[in-house]
């Protein structure tokens, strides 16, 4: 079971570190994915490590903005989220599959593992 934490409320321009964790497992081999949906649209891919952790992935949007670590021992995924801007808002959710391949990364229908999903509300 996934967790998703760190989610609030933030001011444009304002930093936010999401975490995810698994109860009773790591990563380690899994490909770990962070989504988000806006209000009325659709879930949208974020941010992702391979399954080999050696390789990360970002949606244009957010490239240079956000950046997704994993510490030592595979059981945290973060995502590094700086100068936030209004359509950041969202929840975000974190996913992981250990099936995923990297063409399939930025696809929400591959990942069969779901976290309930953090606030992230970027406002003034």
């Amino acid at each position: 079971q996934l967790q998703a934490s760190g989610g609030g409320l933030v001011q444009p321009g304002g930093s936010l570190r999401l975490s995810c964790t698994a109860s009773g497992r790591t990563f380690r081999s899994s490909a770990v994915a962070w989504f988000r949906q806006a209000p009325n649209q659709d879930r949208n891919f974020v941010a992702a490590f391979s399954r080999t952790g050696g390789y990360t992935y970002y949606a244009d949007s957010v490239k240079g903005r956000f950046t997704i670590s994993r510490d030592n021992a595979w059981t945290t995924v973060y995502l590094q989220m700086d100068s936030l801007r209004p359509d950041d808002t969202a929840i975000y959710y974190c996913a992981t599959d250990p099936s995923v391949i990297s063409s399939s990364l930025r696809s929400q229908s591959a990942y069969r593992y779901w976290g309930q999903g953090t606030q992230v509300t970027v406002s003034s």
